[in-house]
């Protein structure tokens, strides 16, 4: 696969990361679903917690340190973001599949660093 190409994809999906976990603390986003992350009101600490897991990966995919590492973080947050969209809010699953697929790329772009897992 390109260099260049996966370059692209990790520093797309490390800005998506940082964004997406900067709006957990600040809330600059629009959030279209408040009434269903209104109900995490009895558990607050999730929703820091993965806003803080997110900005740690967008941290370590930006500066190019443990990507495999934070790419196997990343995989159940990715999955957890595309039932979501699926779930929930269908009409904007779009960004989801595209952080799904990218992960998926980037996973397979460091597969030799997992292969001793599986041996």
């Amino acid at each position: 696969m390109n260099s260049q190409f996966t370059k692209i994809v990790r520093i797309f999906l490390g800005i998506v990361l940082l964004f997406s976990g900067a709006n957990k603390f600040f809330e600059f986003l629009p959030n279209p679903e408040a009434d269903f992350l209104d109900s995490f009101g009895e558990v607050s600490y999730l929703l820091t917690f993965v806003g803080a897991l997110e900005i740690l990966i967008a941290g370590l995919l930006l500066a190019k340190k443990w990507v495999a590492f934070s790419l196997i973080l990343l995989a159940p947050i990715s999955i957890n973001i595309l039932l979501f969209h699926l779930y929930v809010h269908p009409s904007t699953i779009a960004p989801a599949v595209v952080i799904g697929l990218f992960n998926a790329i980037l996973i397979y772009k460091h597969w030799p660093q997992y292969r001793p897992l599986f041996m």
